[in-house]
């Protein structure tokens, strides 16, 4: 297992926020202030993750380029040469479909890939790599659900990327070997600012074409004041991704 996977867990919420849950049993006779302190922020912060009103508020500091506009679609091959779709996960084993497949994240953005190319013609390239490891890699089967879903083929696959930075490093050489230099790029709407300086860096002019964005409003009963398991999820992918957006620049200079 890697480190930085096993620390990511561990420290990010809600993983620390159970850790400070853990701090309280271990505090609550020798330190009942300390404890009581941890117990707060630790129920606090669940709670607070729980709340779809949270994530929608969130999500807007995260999502700053707007949606492509379908009217906008025809007419991408006067601004870019080729659509890139990042990997979003995959889901082991499925029995109802007999292999690994990619997860609900990685199906959006491919069907908007798929859209992308019908309304422009673009070629695509598929970039995600091994899920700790194991194949097959997301980009191989994003080509498989591309031409079997949506019958389109995948021109290019980049397999061994495991970051979003080596993402863009790794697809790289593909693009500028093909003389792509301006690039559609499909991810989600919390993740586009980080993928797209990532490519920037990498020479690229990015095209947005973001989706599934969380900073709408949430349309829950209260005006989403009560928990929710779905908000704790996403809760989740943002704290991720406000770690990565603060982390990336210092790593990759």
């Amino acid at each position: 297992m890697p480190l930085g996977y096993l620390f990511e867990q561990l420290l990010l919420p809600p993983g620390g926020l159970f850790l400070l849950l853990l701090l309280v049993w271990w505090w609550r006779l020798r330190r009942p202030r300390l404890a009581l302190a941890c117990g707060v922020l630790g129920l606090g912060g669940l709670w607070l993750m729980s709340l779809p009103v949270a994530v929608e508020q969130a999500a807007r500091l995260l999502e700053r380029e707007p949606a492509l506009a379908a009217s906008e679609w025809p007419t991408l091959s006067r601004r870019a040469e080729a659509i890139v779709l990042l990997g979003g996960g995959r889901e082991r084993g499925d029995p109802g479909w007999g292999g690994d497949q990619p997860s609900l994240l990685a199906l959006e953005r491919a069907r908007l890939a798929a859209r992308l190319h019908w309304a422009s013609g673009l070629p695509i390239l598929a970039s995600g790599g091994l899920h700790f490891g194991a194949p097959p890699s997301e980009a191989e089967l994003f080509a498989q659900v591309l031409q079997e879903d949506f019958s389109v083929v995948a021109r290019w696959q980049e397999g061994r990327s495991r970051t979003t930075w080596e993402n863009a490093a790794l697809s790289a050489p593909l693009l500028r070997d093909a003389g792509v230099r301006r690039i559609v790029l499909v991810t989600q709407a919390w993740h586009m600012p980080r993928a797209r300086w990532c490519f920037e860096r990498h020479g690229f002019e990015v095209v947005p074409a973001p989706l599934g964005f969380l900073g709408v409003p949430n349309g829950r009963p209260l005006g989403g004041w009560l928990p929710e398991s779905k908000a704790l999820w996403q809760s989740g992918l943002l704290l991720h991704e406000a770690a990565g957006l603060l982390l990336y620049p210092l790593l990759h200079r």
